[in-house]
């Protein structure tokens, strides 16, 4: 049967290449040969080779919901609520996500996001009544717009925890601490795929609130701190080589102890740079480059929630004060002309508490 009736194959592959990633649910559901098509690794392959692939960014932002008070009256800023948000930086939309079932009234506060292929996958998290640590797994596909459950992260709930996939379609979840606020030495990773967790050889060291990066065929855990010194962060990072299935200590691998929540690593411009907010402005911080600092940050932004990286640029989000609303701005670190401001949308303009760059 052909793809389009009347059209040779080529040509008709040529029309599904282009369509955007959010016709990608309706298109799967005309027909068994759209279906198949479109969710077909060859064809993500070409969508990428022919420049057709689209990047778009996914965030856990939270936003309040009003609630009402016995007069009637609706008050603000009251229920933090968390929600899955998606910018897309070559049209400047906003959108939002469906949440996974059971979580239609917020996600789990402190969830972690990773992608594979086509999969979001968005692991664990606290409950946002007991607070208990969750070490549920959610799947959701991109080309389906449909979620799916897999299995629960084995071992003891454990939050705060280092998350990163690599491209071989293994997502590692790495230190954090438990619910009695033991840090972790332990590192786990799960085939997507085959819907199974392993455990790697625990790390020489406890590492809670660390960074998880995959970089060079290794696995990176960088920062964070151990059970005895909490709140006090590293510079170090412990390297995983699968090749010898050994950790190894890298001292100093950061120019400066801090929390990692405004560090990205970025493989837009092939050189493997790692960015920091630090001191009101945006450093880079590896090799050569140690504390260069590149560009001096907004001064709507003094307090900085979240960044991230994407074809070298940097996106900031942050708000000028406790409260109050957040705003994201972008820095080409090619061009270097300075900032642009993004048009957050009403809706989207809460904190950022993690995020995933996707190519779909």
């Amino acid at each position: 049967m052909d793809l389009i009736l009347g059209l040779p194959e080529d040509i008709a592959r040529e029309c599904l290449i282009r369509i955007s990633y959010q016709q990608f649910p309706t298109v799967a559901s005309v027909c068994k040969g759209w279906k198949t098509e479109i969710e077909s690794p060859v064809f993500r392959r070409q969508r990428r080779s022919t420049g057709h692939a689209q990047k778009i960014l996914i965030m856990v932002q939270t936003r309040t919901e009003p609630e009402k008070s016995r007069t009637g009256s609706t008050k603000p800023m009251s229920n933090l609520v968390y929600f899955l948000s998606v910018f897309e930086p070559e049209t400047g939309k906003w959108s939002e996500l469906p949440p996974p079932p059971g979580f239609e009234s917020g996600l789990p506060m402190f969830c972690q996001l990773a992608g594979i292929g086509p999969d979001l996958v968005l692991i664990g998290g606290l409950d946002r009544i007991s607070w208990n640590a969750s070490n549920s797994v959610f799947i959701y596909n991109m080309l389906t717009a449909e979620w799916r459950c897999g299995s629960h992260m084995p071992g003891v709930g454990r939050s705060f925890f280092g998350c990163v996939s690599d491209p071989q379609g293994i997502v590692f979840v790495a230190g954090g601490h438990d619910d009695d606020k033991n840090a972790l030495k332990s590192v786990l990773a799960y085939d997507v795929m085959s819907d199974l967790w392993v455990s790697l050889p625990n790390m020489t060291s406890e590492h809670d609130e660390c960074k998880a990066m995959f970089r060079g065929g290794r696995l990176y855990v960088v920062g964070g701190y151990p059970t005895e010194s909490q709140g006090q962060f590293g510079r170090s990072a412990e390297v995983f080589d699968f090749a010898t299935w050994q950790w190894s200590t890298l001292e100093g691998f950061l120019d400066c102890a801090t929390c990692l929540l405004t560090l990205v690593d970025d493989y837009g411009d092939g050189d493997e740079r790692i960015y920091i907010c630090s001191d009101g402005g945006l450093m880079t911080t590896i090799k050569d480059f140690a504390g260069q600092k590149i560009a001096t940050l907004p001064p709507e932004i003094r307090h900085v929630a979240h960044i991230k990286a994407f074809d070298g640029a940097i996106l900031v989000i942050g708000s000028s004060g406790y409260g109050e609303e957040h705003m994201s701005f972008v820095f080409d670190v090619k061009s270097d002309n300075g900032w642009r401001k993004l048009d957050n949308p009403r809706g989207f303009r809460g904190h950022v508490q993690t995020s995933w760059v996707f190519k779909i």
